[in-house]
């Protein structure tokens, strides 16, 4: 069984690209293995480490079909949807509070 090649950080030859640098340009790894690693030393900690592919074997992004737009757009509008009064914030509700701001302000000025 092979190794893994290992960089240091920012030192990785050209050719090489982690998954988000992939995203950034329009690619995705598409099936292909780890080809190199990239360790990032810490003080107190095990190295951070990232995951190499190689840009020349990876694949475009598949479209977004008509039906992932709409299940996408469904999943952010119930995010967005308060459980308490059932209005759209517009804006994520934070996981924290559980609803929107002006209800959790209502609930913590009646308790």
């Amino acid at each position: 069984m092979a190794t893994l090649p290992v960089y240091r950080w920012r030192l990785a030859p050209d050719g090489y690209a982690t998954r988000r640098q992939l995203r950034a340009l329009g690619l995705r790894p598409g099936g292909q293995d780890v080809a190199a690693q990239l360790e990032r030393p810490r003080r107190r900690r095990g190295p951070l480490v990232a995951y190499l592919y190689r840009v020349d074997r990876a694949k475009p992004v598949r479209p977004m079909t008509p039906a992932r737009m709409a299940a996408l757009e469904a999943a952010m509008r119930a995010r967005r949807t308060c459980p308490n009064c059932r209005r759209d914030a517009g804006y994520c509700i934070p996981r924290s509070l559980g609803m929107c701001v002006p209800c959790s302000d209502s609930f913590t000025d009646a308790a």
